[in-house]
């Protein structure tokens, strides 16, 4: 059987739940079913499985959210990109009930003065905020959602990066009893990622716990992931397991798969275009028939674009 790698897979071959959801209107106007045809709206799709999730308590509301309306939670946890569970948008919502988060270890390392290992307990000890974060995928779609988490900055402190330390490299569970995609040559597994220190360490990083006042639901990522909302949504990688300061910029995992794609930086930019799509226009979800101009950097420009002060963002992508 021949499967396709993420970068050879169009979005006419991805079934939105929103298209599928609207099947009905769309039939009003839709012709001798061209239209149907032209957006794969007869692919079957599985409702979202999320059960109902712990609450986290002592979480304060963040100066740093956006005072846009967050979208529904139906679809932040039912319209997701986990390649681990498949290349299907609702994939990890019917799979990744399987995965296991309990117990739970992040082993942090490198050039780190205070290496260390800490448990989703530990983790869940530092001081949290909701945070109402932007979300841009590299696909084109957003959304608006309402993380709860710290910076990662706080877990910094406690192991010291040395001056070595240009770099960090997050490496994400690999767990291929439990993660169907991982058997499919999509990438190279485990899914690995990676930020300058000065990024890692600015305060809008955050290490993400929850989402909508729960802890992360599977598909989203559970128990622990990176958030960093001016870049694009695969930089911020999901059920993180190691964390690696290092001096030299590590590979990750889209680099891999497809260099000329999916830079090291990953900026969200309207100005540098996939390949084979426009960044210009984004579309919010769910409504997947209005688009909106892409914004700099997701809006941060503000508070991110010191960062990248002489740095040609068309070279370094």
């Amino acid at each position: 059987m021949l499967f396709k790698r993420p970068s050879d897979i169009r979005p006419s071959e991805v079934t939105p739940r929103e298209f599928y959801d609207r099947r009905r209107e769309l039939m009003k106007f839709a012709g001798a079913g061209s239209i149907l045809g032209a957006v794969g709206l007869l692919g079957p799709l599985a409702r979202a499985q999320t059960a109902e999730l712990q609450k986290l308590a002592n979480v304060k509301k963040s100066l740093y959210s956006t005072s846009e309306p967050p979208t529904a939670y139906k679809h932040v946890t039912s319209y997701n990109n986990y390649y681990e569970f498949g290349t299907d948008k609702e994939d990890p919502a019917r799979h990744a009930k399987r995965l296991k988060v309990r117990p739970w270890t992040v082993v942090v390392e490198g050039e780190v003065a205070k290496p260390g290992t800490f448990s989703i307990e530990d983790l869940l000890k530092f001081p949290l905020e909701e945070r109402v974060y932007r979300l841009r995928c590299v696909e084109a779609w957003s959304m608006v959602i309402p993380w709860i988490g710290f910076e990662f900055g706080h877990l910094a402190k406690l192991v010291e990066p040395t001056s070595r330390a240009k770099f960090v490299e997050f490496v994400t569970a690999y767990q291929p009893e439990n993660m169907p995609g991982v058997r499919l040559p999509v990438l190279d597994w485990p899914y690995t990622e990676g930020l300058r220190i000065d990024e890692a360490m600015h305060p809008l990083t955050i290490l993400a716990v929850g989402l909508y006042g729960e802890v992360l639901p599977n598909q989203n990522g559970a128990p622990i992931r990176l958030v960093v909302p001016w870049k694009y949504g695969f930089k911020s990688a999901k059920s993180i397991v190691r964390i690696r300061f290092v001096e030299t910029q590590p590979k990750t995992a889209w680099e891999k798969a497809g260099p000329q794609e999916y830079g090291f930086y990953s900026n969200v930019n309207p100005n540098v275009d996939h390949p084979r799509w426009t960044q210009r226009r984004e579309r919010r979800i769910p409504d997947f028939f209005a688009s909106r101009p892409t914004q700099m950097f997701n809006g941060y420009s503000d508070q991110v674009a010191s960062l990248y002060t002489g740095l040609d963002l068309k070279k370094f992508f």
